[in-house]
């Protein structure tokens, strides 16, 4: 059997003739999808849906049904409120050890960031979404040192920490809000559960994909990305080709049109973003 990679990547991402309902339910499916370009984002989420508006992906944002935080790797992603507690749990160390540097360059300590928790959760209690220069300011009254990047990097150890997460925007601007006031408390998972959990979402929706592939998407160490896999493998077919495995959940696939049919893809969507190896992306 050959496979067809870019065409069995596209129906597991529902680009085909398959659409999702909601943006949660394109979240959830993808496991996360990077946003640090929010209306590229919104774009991936849209191609995916049945017909869902800008102002529908907006809305989802805004009240709560998706989130915006640090997770995976050291960037933005869009994830669900269920999914954000475990998948932070199991990622964020590697973010943190990622963004070690920085954090002794900026002096972001055990200290600093003891203090510096404090203010957001004083500052964003009762739901009072802030801006960053907002909280800029509310860290400036405090006596905390919070410009420039050492601002930048606090924010995202308080978002890896799950201390905060994205509020609703104002007008054009972003805001963060407290975790705990945007997503309800769920059964938490082992660290075990979670690498089963991240592993399937990832080669249900991404696959046929290698090991290469799952370890940069998810940012866990190769090791742990095959624990992963092994754990859940019985639910996968393999393929060998070129010297690499490819996992994948049998899917049936629609016939080819026959006339080429263009994909007008965001930046950073989640077709190349989501690969090690993006040679199969011209294969379309």
């Amino acid at each position: 059997m050959t496979l067809d990679i870019p065409y069995y990547r596209l129906q597991n991402q529902h680009l085909l003739q398959e659409k999702l309902n909601t943006p949660a339910e394109v979240v959830n499916w993808l496991g996360a999808v990077q946003s640090q370009d929010y209306a590229g984002a919104k774009w991936a989420i849209g191609l995916r849906t049945n017909g869902l508006t800008e102002t529908d992906v907006d809305r989802a944002f805004a009240d709560g049904s998706i989130l915006r935080t640090h997770l995976l790797r050291p960037t933005w992603h869009f994830v669900t409120p269920a999914d954000i507690r475990w998948m932070l749990a199991l990622t964020a160390p590697r973010v943190h050890a990622l963004n070690a540097f920085m954090y002794r360059k900026m002096e972001v300590d055990k200290p600093a960031l003891k203090k510096s928790y404090g203010v957001l959760e004083k500052s964003l209690r009762a739901h009072n979404y802030s801006t960053r220069e907002q909280l800029g300011s509310a860290f400036e009254k405090a006596g905390v040192r919070a410009q420039g990047q050492r601002l930048a990097y606090i924010v995202m150890s308080a978002e890896l920490d799950g201390i905060i997460c994205s509020g609703p925007r104002k007008g054009k601007q972003f805001t963060y809000a407290l975790l705990e006031e945007r997503a309800t408390r769920v059964k938490s998972f082992t660290r075990d559960e979670s690498l089963a959990e991240l592993a399937v979402r990832y080669f249900q929706s991404h696959g046929p994909a290698s090991l290469q592939d799952f370890c940069v998407w998810s940012g866990l160490t190769m090791a742990d990305a095959r624990d992963g896999m092994e754990m859940v493998k019985a639910q996968f077919l393999h393929k060998e080709m070129d010297g690499q495995t490819y996992w994948f959940r049998e899917t049936k696939l629609p016939a080819r049109k026959k006339t080429p049919t263009a994909y007008l893809l965001p930046n950073y969507d989640e077709f190349f973003i989501g690969f090690k190896d993006r040679s199969a992306i011209g294969k379309v």
